[in-house]
């Protein structure tokens, strides 16, 4: 048995090949199949199985595509009520893999379809399970994403109570050496302390994971439940589109409208005012010049979050990069969240009638309430403490609601922890606000704490 895993690290998202003889089974693909039949290929092995743990919230799946090419069967729980062929994957149900088993376990609790799936080696011992999003390294999964989507909806509280029961009942049963392989790792939004850590053991995580310490229910539903991380926009959109099959990658990428001028200039007023804007390039790219009222979210890490917490589903817009290359790229991580179907022109763009200037920190730290300091930090992130005492406080995934509850009788003056999202929250309140002057503290935020701190 060879286990291959793959990482999408922008989304924090972890795939599997496991390979038998000469053929091969998935679990949680991400949306581009490339990879996975790269691999069959390197193996001279066929793709003859794909197993969805849940219909996820955080990515788009391929499973439907990767079963249409190579005639590989999908196995998913019953309890997902699944709109494209597939076979079901629950409690008792096993699958011959050359010289091995895998066998489905249902585990409610992130969501009531949830399983995880238990590799068993030739001589029948249990070698692996894949834990989707029920078990984590160092968490377990987040219980407050189905209240309103899925073929099966249920409260947080209940499907808290049924993480309790699955990680006692089921995964903690598994021997301690059995390697443990979940869906997500660190940065993920479908839990709230995932590890660094792309593989552990059961006996590992039995010493060390919070969520399988002996506690009572009520303490763990409690622990649970508490402090979770925000859910984007996207999230409830994307269970129904893995629910229903995505259409093919290439296919649904090659279908976004393209310029593909050097530098598109919106001079003849094609673009669409009531549109949004999304202009991808570098921050000083950005703040040199820009089409007006455009959104600076630079493609970073974290730009598929971003995108989905700030453009609602099924929301048109347009995409802005800084070359041909760039573009592609941006289309292509769109699509991993299931948004390429909304934009309506993508094109290259350095110019534009609008600009940011550059700020000057120092100015902070001579008089801070010469501003109105904009905090755009999670709640989480503002629990461990405030950066600016006088700041008003709207996490991003708010502020294009929000913005104009801000006060404009001062300049305005957006910060983060690090500098990213910064760039994008000043460009929605400038947006939003045109009558006063909007700048973005970057960086320097830490550049100010850390002088803040020396003058202390």
């Amino acid at each position: 048995m060879e286990i291959k895993q793959f990482e999408d690290k922008n989304l924090a998202h972890y795939s599997y090949a496991i390979l038998s003889g000469d053929k091969i089974a998935l679990v949680d693909p991400s949306r581009n199949p490339q990879p996975y039949y790269d691999f069959a290929n390197a193996n001279n092995a066929k793709i003859v199985a794909v197993i969805e743990t849940h219909p996820h919230a955080d990515f788009v799946s391929s499973h439907k595509e990767i079963s249409e090419t190579t005639g590989a069967n999908i196995y998913v729980s019953k309890l997902v009520g699944a709109d494209y062929i597939h076979t079901s994957f629950d409690d008792g149900d096993t699958i011959s893999l050359g010289n091995i088993s895998l066998k489905a376990m249902n585990t409610p609790g992130h969501s009531p379809d949830s399983i995880s799936i238990v590799a068993t080696d030739s001589n029948g011992k249990d070698h692996a399970v894949f834990t989707g999003d029920t078990l984590f390294i160092g968490d377990c999964g987040r219980p407050d994403l189905r209240e309103e989507a899925g073929a099966i909806m249920a409260a947080r509280k209940d499907l808290a109570e049924n993480m309790y029961d699955s990680l006692r009942d089921k995964l903690m049963k598994l021997e301690d050496d059995v390697l443990v392989y979940p869906a997500h790792g660190a940065g993920s939004l479908c839990g709230k302390g995932l590890s660094e850590k792309n593989v552990s053991t059961m006996g590992e995580e039995r010493a060390t994971n919070w969520s399988l310490q002996d506690s009572s229910k009520e303490d763990f539903v409690e622990n649970l439940l508490s402090d979770q991380p925000f859910i984007p926009r996207y999230f409830l959109h994307d269970v129904g589109i893995n629910k229903a099959g995505a259409d093919a990658y290439k296919t649904s990428i090659n279908q976004v409208p393209l310029n593909t001028s050097s530098n598109f200039q919106d001079s003849s007023n094609i673009l669409n005012p009531s549109l949004r804007i999304i202009d991808t390039r570098p921050e000083a790219d950005f703040k040199k010049a820009h089409i007006k009222n455009a959104i600076n979210i630079m493609a970073e890490n974290s730009f598929e979050t971003w995108l989905g917490s700030i453009i609602n589903p099924n929301e048109k817009f347009y995409l802005v990069a800084e070359s041909q290359a760039a573009l592609a790229e941006v289309i292509q991580r769109t699509a991993k969240i299931g948004y390429e179907s909304q934009i309506e022109l993508a094109f290259v763009s350095h110019s534009g009638n609008e600009s940011q200037e550059l700020f000057d920190y120092k100015q902070l730290m001579q008089n801070e309430t010469d501003f109105t300091l904009v905090d755009i930090r999670n709640h989480s992130e503002l629990k461990e403490g405030k950066i600016f005492d006088q700041a008003i406080h709207i996490p991003l995934y708010e502020l294009s609601e929000r913005a104009m509850e801000l006060p404009t009788t001062k300049p305005i003056v957006v910060h983060c922890a690090g500098g990213y999202r910064s760039a994008a929250g000043a460009s929605i309140i400038k947006s939003k606000l045109n009558s006063v002057e909007v700048y973005d503290l970057s960086e320097n935020v830490k550049k100010f704490q850390d002088e803040k701190a020396i003058s202390l």
